[in-house]
């Protein structure tokens, strides 16, 4: 069998949980052959982790690079009818859910024209499309968008919807590593070949591109266009994915609520190899609290901050370790966080460690694994430091509740007077972290293996192509 895994921005160019995923599934299965596409932002990235000898190809698929040019004729009949349908669609207020086989349509329809030889990208910014957007929008809704926020909003679905104008890849199973862009390229093959579509989902991807837009440089115009395809486009991904595996029952209950067909759904738990995750047996001399992973604002090191300003009034030798590298682009989120740690007078006892080779390293150097998101799917850092016998405090999003249990302590997100209470606590108390360490590491034995997850993903891939099928394998 040959599968493809599509994702935005992460494997085999960054590091991350779901990284960590993609390299599991790829290694734990050697059985297949893998290919890997993954949407990058100009081509130039570069693999930092070393790939697997069943890895047969990466293909990079940048989506920012300006290579094109514009065609200067109008994109003709075919495109102004499916574009109309597109801004109609993405500018009407729905039920989630609503209209989602619809819009799927209106994709294949975009697909079918940029493969007949028409320009996609460009025919998006003509002046003909621009009057179309601005035309429709004075239509579906009561504000007003000007010619600067339409040209603008053309030139980002020009390249957000770059993959419907890629060719289709050849291969048995596109295995989706997320929702939203990464889906059009799933979809393009199936619209071709026919092939099935696994649809993962780590963390709530349209809930995660509305915190995004808060932040972003864009006009409100902007905005509305860019989050209602999102909203659609999340809609129509639940309907062309042949089955669904959200990596928690948080993910699916909002899967169905925005639309998925419970029938087509498996949650399918990330798991650790216990053997990689080793019991600690020994504590450090000074009370430490650890954070894993990126730096990121989805991470909220704000809170986790602000939070250890309080535990270090209750216990003044108490120190944190941040351990992550910075992605690309979060650079001046990293400064921010340093300027907090000065205005609150942490220099000394807040350190940010930078990448760790081994996260065991990171979770054996504390007493306590710090989690404080702002949004999770089912975070590898937490199970990873449950299966070291580590106690976690984690904020209550995603499945991270699914997966602590009672492992640790679950407080409500942003809130970093819970943060500092339950860390004061378990600090404090050896015997309360020695309890809930053991129970922690016990439920990752029983429930979180990656044995268990890749004999769950094995099964759900020969539900849809059963042992020697698949085009692929029939050349």
């Amino acid at each position: 069998m040959k599968v493809t895994f599509v994702s935005e921005g992460t494997y085999p160019f960054a590091m991350g949980g779901v990284s960590v995923w993609m390299d599991q599934l790829i290694r734990g299965m050697p059985a297949y052959r893998w290919d890997v596409v993954t949407m990058t932002v100009d081509g130039a990235e570069r693999p930092v982790w070393d790939l697997p000898d069943n890895l047969d190809q990466v293909i990079s698929m940048p989506l920012w690079k300006t290579d094109y040019r514009r065609s200067p004729r109008a994109p003709g009949p075919a495109f102004e009818q499916a574009y109309e349908r597109f801004l109609h669609m993405v500018l009407t207020p729905a039920v989630m859910g609503a209209g989602s086989a619809e819009f799927l349509e209106v994709l294949e329809a975009l697909f079918r024209y940029a493969h007949a030889g028409g320009d996609l990208a460009g025919a998006l910014t003509t002046n003909e499309s621009l009057t179309q957007l601005m035309d429709s929008w004075y239509w579906n809704r009561t504000d007003g968008i000007n010619l600067a926020d339409a040209i603008t909003a053309g030139h980002l679905m020009g390249h957000m919807l770059r993959p419907l104008a890629e060719p289709p890849l050849r291969t048995d199973l596109t295995h989706v590593a997320m929702n939203g862009l990464s889906m059009l390229v799933a979809m393009v093959a199936k619209w071709q070949y026919g092939t099935p579509i696994v649809l993962s989902e780590h963390g709530v991807y349209l809930r995660e591109r509305y915190l995004q837009y808060v932040n972003e440089p864009v006009s409100h115009a902007v905005r509305v266009l860019l989050l209602s395809f999102f909203r659609r486009l999340a809609g129509a991904s639940y309907v062309a994915a042949d089955r669904i595996a959200p990596h928690s029952s948080y993910n699916k209950r909002w899967q169905i609520h925005n639309g998925a067909d419970p029938d087509r759904i498996r949650i399918m738990y990330n798991g650790v190899d216990p053997y990689d995750f080793p019991l600690a047996e020994t504590e450090p001399e000074t009370p430490t609290l650890v954070f894993m992973g990126r730096v990121d604002p989805l991470k909220d090191l704000h809170t986790l901050i602000r939070a250890f300003a309080i535990v270090r009034d209750k216990i003044p030798d108490a120190r944190l370790s941040i351990f992550g590298g910075v992605p690309f682009g979060n650079e001046s989120y990293k400064e921010s966080c340093a300027a907090l740690v000065a205005e609150l007078g942490l220099q000394d006892s807040a350190i940010f460690e930078g990448r760790v080779s081994s996260p065991v390293d990171a979770y054996h150097a504390g007493h306590v694994v710090m989690l404080t998101s702002i949004s999770e799917g089912f975070p590898y850092t937490v199970v990873e430091a449950m299966a070291c016998g580590r106690p976690v405090v984690c904020t209550n999003v995603g499945g991270v509740a699914e997966a602590v249990a009672d492992a640790g302590f679950v407080v409500p997100p942003r809130d970093h007077v819970a943060v500092a209470d339950a860390a004061v606590r378990l600090l404090k108390d050896a015997a309360l972290r020695r309890r809930l360490g053991a129970i922690a590491r016990g439920r990752v034995l029983d429930r979180f293996t990656l044995r268990q997850s890749l004999d769950d993903y094995r099964g759900v891939y020969e539900e849809l192509i059963p042992v020697g099928g698949g085009p692929e394998a029939h050349g």
